[in-house]
């Protein structure tokens, strides 16, 4: 890199090392080697007159964890809310270009949104149990909003949720309770539990631990880590240190725009992008 400081990078061992590398760590919308989840092309995202997302190009591969991070105000949320639309939700909001799930244009007309969050589910940057439910409730709300009343399969559902995101032992003898009685660590998981149970194919966890202390942050990095087993996993986070224990794969934005993208380990310890070093490095941000 041109007129680059010698640093020591930091040392980065991803959640699990990806199979294939990114085609070409040259470019920083290169997309890896893998069957895709999403292929967002040229994505703009417009608030008003605000751009947010300024022409992003990017695949998202399956069964992998990909950080998403940046300096606050850079896009981080807008972009990873646009993958189930979810951004919608905030009025005068503008759409270019594609994003394919599957193959599937998600912003196509005859798509509807609902059916979109069903199979990309969304854990938000602060815990949001619902507060007049108990904790079976919380977990179990999505199905019996989506029409299912068998209570067997509704029992064996709570529990294989729970247990997936790792608070069945903690909880199991107090489903009755409000959810909001757990802790903020456990309220996390919670709402993790609540997302997995209507079984999606993609998790989004925007920041999800931000507001936890160490010890619960590491219950959560651990359990993303073992969800991308069964899972893709798009996280966004302003942590440095969790974005490279944490994914396989980063993409940086800065201003709106994709500036660079690729694997963990070519990202933390040789970027490509001058800016991306800089970030990284604490020179900005």
């Amino acid at each position: 890199m041109e007129n680059a400081v010698t640093i020591e990078p930091p040392m980065i061992t991803p959640a699990s090392a990806p199979q294939q590398q990114v085609a070409s760590d040259s470019e920083p919308d290169a997309a890896p080697e893998r069957a895709p989840a999403f292929e967002v092309e040229r994505l703009s995202i417009f608030y008003g007159e605000k751009k947010a997302i300024d022409g992003v190009t990017l695949t998202v591969p399956s069964k992998m964890i990909t950080a998403i991070i940046g300096p606050s105000g850079c896009g981080k949320s807008t972009l990873l809310r646009s993958l189930n639309r979810m951004h919608e939700l905030v009025p005068n909001t503008r759409v270019e270009g594609k994003v394919l799930f599957g193959g599937e244009d998600i912003y196509a007309p005859d798509v509807d949104p609902v059916v979109i969050r069903r199979r990309i589910g969304m854990v938000f940057q602060k815990s949001n149990p619902f507060p007049t439910m108990s904790i079976a409730d919380n977990v179990l709300v999505g199905l019996k909003l989506n029409g299912v009343r068998d209570r067997a399969f509704l029992r064996e559902r709570l529990e294989q949720s729970l247990r997936m995101a790792a608070l069945w032992d903690e909880v199991k003898n107090d489903l009755h309770k409000p959810g909001v009685s757990l802790s903020g660590g456990q309220q996390q998981r919670l709402c993790i539990a609540r997302a997995i149970a209507v079984e999606p194919e993609v998790l989004l966890m925007d920041e999800p631990a931000s507001a936890l202390d160490p010890i619960a942050t590491a219950k959560i990095e651990e359990l993303i880590h073992e969800l991308s087993a069964n899972y893709t996993v798009v996280i966004v986070t302003h942590n440095m240190q969790q974005a490279g224990r944490c994914s396989d794969y980063t993409a940086f934005l800065y201003l709106g725009q994709l500036i660079e993208f690729g694997s963990t380990t070519k990202i933390f310890s040789n970027p490509t992008e001058r800016r991306t070093e800089d970030y990284i490095t604490g020179r900005f941000g």
